[in-house]
């Protein structure tokens, strides 16, 4: 039986100049699957989404988590990975960035990150194994009013 986790966290879906999504690459290797989605994780006791969203893109991509506007969209999850199930609502932030696909450097990942980390991309189009499946709609509800 799967155990389920409903701790809160946050993600940031980050925007190059050019429109390009950054996605993380990580291998689930209970289920066996790959799976993209934007950096992000779990908010710590006493800090706040924006600001759980803020050190996560730091941590996780080492770009400036000042970037990270006050800006976001609620999002349904309900995923597994690594044999933990899931559910709960999530922030989604937006953060722009004004040069083509900024260097990322996983540098402070946690040793289970590090074991499941793929890779990075600025993609131009979601793959299919992209977490949440509805990235694309998130991204649109996200920069509908800040164009």
């Amino acid at each position: 039986m799967e155990a389920t986790n409903d701790r809160p966290a946050a993600r940031v879906v980050c925007l190059d100049r050019d429109g390009r999504v950054l996605l993380m690459h990580w291998y689930d290797r209970v289920s066996r699957t790959d799976v993209w989605e934007p950096p992000g994780g779990g908010i710590d006791p006493g800090e706040t989404p924006l600001e759980a969203a803020r050190r996560e893109l730091a941590e996780e991509t080492r770009l400036p988590g000042e970037a990270v506007l006050d800006h976001y969209v609620e999002v349904e999850r309900d995923f597994t990975w690594l044999g933990v199930h899931y559910v709960k609502t999530e922030p989604f932030y937006l953060a722009r960035f004004d040069t083509p696909r900024p260097h990322v450097d996983p540098g402070e990942l946690t040793e289970e990150e590090r074991q499941a980390y793929l890779g990075y991309a600025w993609a131009e189009e979601l793959p299919e194994a992209v977490d949440p499946p509805e990235l694309a709609k998130v991204v649109e509800r996200l920069t509908r009013d800040r164009a």
